[in-house]
């Protein structure tokens, strides 16, 4: 015959372990909402200095300093929405954080600019892979009106098989060209003509073949 003080006493324990794995549950859920809001917003994405240079385009972009008065900030276009897929983000977003440890100097606004159209290319990759879910948190395709009197056909017919990034990019952060079309001769030219480089330097430079020249950054 069983024990009834033994059973019970199996209950109990039963019922704490219970008790205590769904108080544990709570508090690594609220860590990761907590943890999510902290690493969406711009004070921490732009606590890199190398994340300062992307930066300042942003702030001065609509998305920065919409009429409406609603700002978009790091999180809103660059996480995804429901805790899961953000803390997935999150994860793979950290990979950023050991370039900046182990991989070029990022900090040095040569090698950000040189390197500016890999990351460009491999941002739009992620919004085409999710439609661009982030950008239709805000803004609504069916009401969608602008100046030209087709806006709203454009965006129903015209755009069939493409997403918002397909067609809208280069709005927030400094301009580089659809990967199609990109020209790393003309990039490094450009980055050369910037900065006073030698003819030529840009291109070890991003192959990390010779130093960088040092500039100092502007706050």
């Amino acid at each position: 015959m069983s024990n009834p003080l033994a059973l019970e006493f199996i209950s109990r324990r039963i019922v704490l372990a219970m008790v205590v794995s769904g108080l544990f549950g709570m508090l690594f859920v609220f860590m990761l909402i907590e943890f999510d809001h902290q690493t969406s917003t711009e004070a921490f994405c732009t606590s890199c200095h190398s994340m300062e240079l992307v930066a300042q385009p942003y702030r001065e972009s609509a998305h920065y300093n919409s009429p409406s008065g609603i700002r978009a900030s790091c999180g809103d276009c660059h996480v995804s929405e429901g805790l899961i897929a953000a803390t997935l983000d999150h994860i793979i977003g950290a990979r950023d954080l050991y370039k900046q440890i182990f991989g070029p100097e990022y900090d040095n606004p040569v090698v950000n600019l040189l390197h500016m159209p890999e990351a460009s290319f491999s941002t739009r990759d992620w919004f085409r892979e999710r439609d661009s879910a982030t950008c239709r948190k805000c803004h609504t395709q069916k009401i969608i009106s602008g100046r030209r009197a087709d806006t709203l056909e454009i965006h129903n017919e015209g755009a069939e098989g493409k997403t918002c990034i397909d067609c809208h990019y280069n709005l927030v952060h400094r301009k580089v060209p659809d990967k199609q079309v990109f020209k790393r001769d003309a990039w490094n030219l450009m980055v050369e003509q910037e900065f006073g480089l030698e003819p030529g330097t840009a291109e070890q430079i991003h192959q990390g073949k010779i130093p960088p020249p040092a500039i100092k950054q502007e706050n």
